[in-house]
C-alpha cells in the first residue's frame, strides 16, 4: 500500500486506515439515525386520505433511499482542499448519497452535488484548489485500503489511471453496479449535461455510454428533483436481460422512483408474440406508416348526412347537415387528436344549444348551461350522432382492421406506400378475429402510433433509449414522444447497430425522435474493455461500419485475448475446458454461442450438472451465464467464453456485426474456442493474439 506515491511505515499507515474506519463507522451510524428519522414519520397524517396516501408514499420512498446494505462503503472518495480554495483547507467525503449527523453537518457529500465535481475533474495542471484526492478499496463492504493523488506536486505519474484499472477489474457476479468512483472527465460532462439538453452518445464498446446514462439520471434527479418526481423518468432497454442487468444500478445510487421497459414491452396493451418476415417488419418499420396509422383512425369519422333534433324539455333545436359538416371539417383541418375531436365535437353541439334556447327566451332564470348540458348531453339522440359520426375508437382494433381488410388498408396507404408494400402488409383474418390475433414487435408499434393519435400518449420529463441505434424510425417516434415535454439522453454505436434499419448515422434518427438540434457527443476512450480484446475485435469495423472511429481502451492486459482452435472432436471437450479456466477465475463468466448451438450447450451444460443461468437471470449467487448472441448486446461480464464465430456470422444477416458484439463483452478476459476457421478479418497468428 502506498500513500502519497511513497512507501510508509506500517504504524503510519494503520494509523490512517484506523481513522478512516472510524470516519465509515460514525457515517454508517448517521445513516442509520437518518433512516430511524425518516421511519418515526410513517405514523404521520397528511390531513384527508388523498394526502396521507402521497405522505405516506414519500415517507416510504425517503425510507427506500437511506438503505445501508453494508456491502460497498458510504464513501468512495475524500478531496482536502488548500489554503486558496472556499472554503479555505476543509476536507469532504464524498459517497452515493448524501450523509448528515444529528446537527445538520454533513458528513458525506453526495457524488453529484457541486462541492464534489472537482473530484472528477481536478488535474495536476487545474486543481480547481484541491490539494490531494483520496480513493478508497473495500472488500465486501469493508474498508481496506486507500491511495493518494497528491495533486499539488504538478505532474501526472498514473497513479489515477491504476486506481482507474484496479476499479474496473474488481471481480463481480450478478447486475452492473455504478461507476461513481470511477467517472472519467468526459463521462461527468455528459452526466452534468443541462436538463433541457437532449444528447445522443455515441460510444465504443466498453466506454462506459450506458453507465453515462443511467449516471445522468441520477444526477438530474439530484439537481430537479420536484420536477422529475412530477414528470418522471424513463429508461428504454432492448431487452429483459438488459434491463436485469442495469436494475440495481439507479437503486443503489439512492434512486428508486424510475420506470425502466425493454422496447419490447414499451407499448402498453399489446405483448408480441410472434415475429414477421424480414420485407414485412421493414414496412411496419418505416416511418411512413404513421400517416397509414393516422389515416387508419380518421377514416372512422362520418360526414353527417342529416340534421340533428336535440330535445330539451319541450323544445327541440335542430342543427342542420351543413351546419354538422363544417364543423367536423373544422375540427378534422385543426389536426387534433381523435378523442379530442370527438369531445369537442360534443361541446360544440351543447353550446349551440344553449345559445338557441338563450336567443329564444326558452330558459328560465334558474336554468344554466349546465343544466342544458346535463340534460341534453346524457340524451339517446346525441349519443346515437356522436357514435354514428365520430365513434369511440380502441387503438388495437384500429391496427388490427387495418391489416386485416385489404380495402381498409388499400384506402389507408394510398399514396403513401406502393402496391408490392401494401400486399406485404395484408394478412388474413384469424379465425376468431379481434380475440384470436397475434402481434408482433412491430405491430405493437403501430398500436403505439394509433394510441398516440387517438388518446395521446404519457409523457416524461426525461427518458433514456440505449442501444439506440437499432431502434427503428417507428419505434424512435414512440420514444420521443415519450418525451414530447422533456430531454432525452439517446445510447448507442452505430457499429453495433444489428436491426434491419440500423441507423447508418445519427442524423438519420434525429426527425423520428422529434428532437431539431440534439447534441451529438462521442466518448473515445473505452475502459472496460481490455486493449488486446478490443484491437482484436477492431478489426471488423472496416467492414461494419468503415464511418466509426475505433475506441482506444486505456488498460493493456497481457493474456486477456485468448485464441483456441481444436478440431470438430475436439471441440466440447476444448470449450469446457475453458469454461472450467474461466470459472475458477474470481466474478462473473458469459458463456456466448451462436442462437442456434444454445440448445445443445445447455444440454451438456445439465448433463454435467454445472450451475448456470441463462442470461435474464444474473443471478447473485450464480457465476455462470449462457447468453445467446442475439441477446448479448449492453451485457458485459468479467471472463467471456466464446464459441465458433463463424457459427455466429454464419446465423445472421448481421452475423459480423453480432460477433464484433460479442468479442467486446469481457472486462478481464475473452477466450475464443472455434473448429471452424475465423473469418478472414480476424484471422492471425494465436500466440500474438495472447501477448
Amino acid at each position: 500500500m502506498s500513500q502519497n506515491g511513497l512507501e510508509t511505515e506500517p504504524t503510519e499507515l494503520d494509523h490512517e486506515l484506523r481513522a478512516e474506519r472510524h470516519v465509515l463507522e460514525h457515517a454508517r451510524r448517521c445513516l442509520a439515525a437518518m433512516r430511524r428519522r425518516a421511519e418515526s414519520l410513517s405514523s404521520s397524517s397528511g390531513g384527508d386520505w388523498v394526502s396521507e396516501e402521497v405522505l405516506h408514499w414519500r415517507i416510504q420512498q425517503r425510507i427506500a433511499s437511506l438503505a445501508d446494505d453494508g456491502s460497498s462503503g458510504l464513501f468512495f472518495g475524500r478531496i482536502d482542499y488548500d489554503d486558496s480554495a472556499e472554503p479555505p483547507d476543509a476536507r469532504f467525503y464524498l459517497g452515493r448519497r448524501h450523509v448528515v449527523d444529528d446537527e445538520g453537518d454533513p458528513v458525506v457529500i453526495d457524488w453529484r452535488a457541486r462541492l464534489a465535481h472537482p473530484f472528477y475533474r481536478a488535474t495536476p495542471r487545474n486543481r480547481f484548489g484541491v490539494r490531494l484526492r483520496r480513493r478508497f478499496g473495500y472488500q465486501r463492504g469493508a474498508l481496506t485500503s486507500f491511495q493518494d493523488e497528491p495533486l499539488y506536486l504538478g505532474e501526472d505519474d498514473g497513479t489515477a489511471d491504476r486506481l482507474l484499472a484496479a476499479e474496473i477489474e474488481r471481480p463481480r457476479i450478478g447486475p452492473m453496479r455504478d461507476i461513481v468512483a470511477t467517472i472519467q472527465p468526459e463521462q461527468d460532462d455528459l452526466i452534468r449535461a443541462p436538463l433541457s439538453d437532449t444528447i445522443v452518445v455515441q460510444g465504443g464498446p466498453g466506454t462506459g455510454k450506458t453507465a453515462v446514462g443511467l449516471h445522468r439520471i441520477a444526477y438530474l434527479l439530484y439537481e430537479h428533483r420536484e420536477r422529475l418526481e412530477r414528470d418522471a423518468v424513463l429508461v428504454v432497454g432492448p431487452s429483459a436481460a438488459y434491463l436485469a442487468f442495469i436494475h440495481d444500478v439507479l437503486p443503489g445510487l439512492g434512486e428508486v422512483r424510475v420506470e425502466q421497459r425493454s422496447v419490447a414491452d414499451l407499448a402498453p396493451g399489446v405483448r408480441p408474440l410472434r415475429s414477421d418476415p424480414g420485407e414485412v417488419a421493414a414496412v411496419k418499420a418505416d416511418a411512413r406508416m404513421d400517416e397509414v396509422v393516422r389515416r387508419a383512425v380518421f377514416r372512422h369519422v362520418r360526414w353527417p348526412a342529416e340534421a340533428l333534433r336535440l330535445r330539451w324539455s319541450s323544445r327541440v333545436v335542430d342543427v342542420p347537415a351543413a351546419a354538422l359538416r363544417q364543423e367536423v371539417a373544422a375540427l378534422l383541418a385543426r389536426g387534433v387528436r381523435y378523442h379530442i375531436g370527438r369531445a369537442q365535437l360534443r361541446q360544440w353541439l351543447l353550446d349551440r344549444c344553449h345559445r338557441h334556447l338563450v336567443s329564444t327566451d326558452a330558459l328560465s332564470a334558474l336554468d344554466t348551461a349546465r343544466d342544458v348540458e346535463r340534460a341534453i348531453g346524457g340524451s339517446a339522440e346525441l349519443r346515437r350522432f356522436l357514435d354514428r359520426t365520430w365513434p369511440l375508437l380502441s387503438p388495437a382494433r384500429v391496427v388490427f382492421k387495418l391489416l386485416s381488410d385489404r380495402s381498409v388498408l388499400a384506402a389507408a396507404a394510398d399514396g403513401v406506400l406502393d402496391r408490392a408494400e401494401t400486399e406485404r402488409l395484408a394478412r388474413a383474418r384469424p379465425r376468431g378475429g379481434f380475440r384470436r390475433v397475434s402481434w408482433s414487435l412491430e405491430d405493437a408499434y403501430l398500436v403505439d402510433e394509433a394510441t398516440d393519435v387517438i388518446e395521446g400518449t404519457r409523457t416524461y420529463g426525461h427518458v433514456v433509449a440505449d442501444e439506440a441505434q437499432d431502434l427503428s424510425p417507428m419505434q424512435l417516434r414512440a420514444v420521443g414522444r415519450r418525451c414530447r415535454y422533456g430531454s432525452a439522453t439517446v445510447l448507442g454505436d452505430l457499429a453495433q447497430g444489428t436491426s434491419p434499419w440500423a441507423a447508418g448515422g445519427w442524423e438519420d434518427a434525429f426527425p423520428h425522435l422529434g428532437k431539431a438540434q440534439p447534441r451529438v457527443e462521442v466518448l473515445p476512450r473505452a475502459f472496460r474493455v481490455p486493449r488486446q480484446v478490443l484491437d482484436f475485435a477492431n478489426r471488423l469495423l472496416p467492414a461494419i461500419a468503415p464511418q466509426v472511429d475505433p475506441a482506444a481502451s486505456v488498460r493493456s492486459v497481457p493474456g486477456s485475448l485468448e485464441l483456441r482452435a481444436t478440431s470438430p472432436e475436439r471441440f466440447t471437450g476444448e470449450w469446457l475446458g475453458a469454461l472450467a479456466e474461466a470459472l475458477a477465475a474470481e466474478g462473473s463468466v458469459g458463456l456466448i454461442a451462436a442462437d442456434p448451438r444454445i440448445p445443445e450447450i445447455r444440454a451438456e451444460l445439465e448433463r454435467r450438472r454445472l450451475d448456470f443461468r441463462m442470461v435474464e437471470r444474473f443471478d447473485l449467487a450464480t457465476p455462470l451465464s449462457l447468453v445467446p448472441a442475439s441477446t448479448v448486446k449492453g451485457l458485459e461480464f468479467d471472463q467471456v467464453v466464446l464459441l465458433e464465430p463463424a457459427d455466429v456470422v454464419d446465423g445472421d444477416p448481421q452475423g459480423l456485426r453480432r460477433l464484433y458484439i460479442a468479442l467486446t463483452r469481457a472486462v478481464s478476459h475473452l477466450c475464443v474456442v472455434h473448429a471452424r476457421p475465423l473469418p478472414y478479418l480476424l484471422a492471425t497468428d494465436t500466440s500474438a493474439a495472447g501477448a
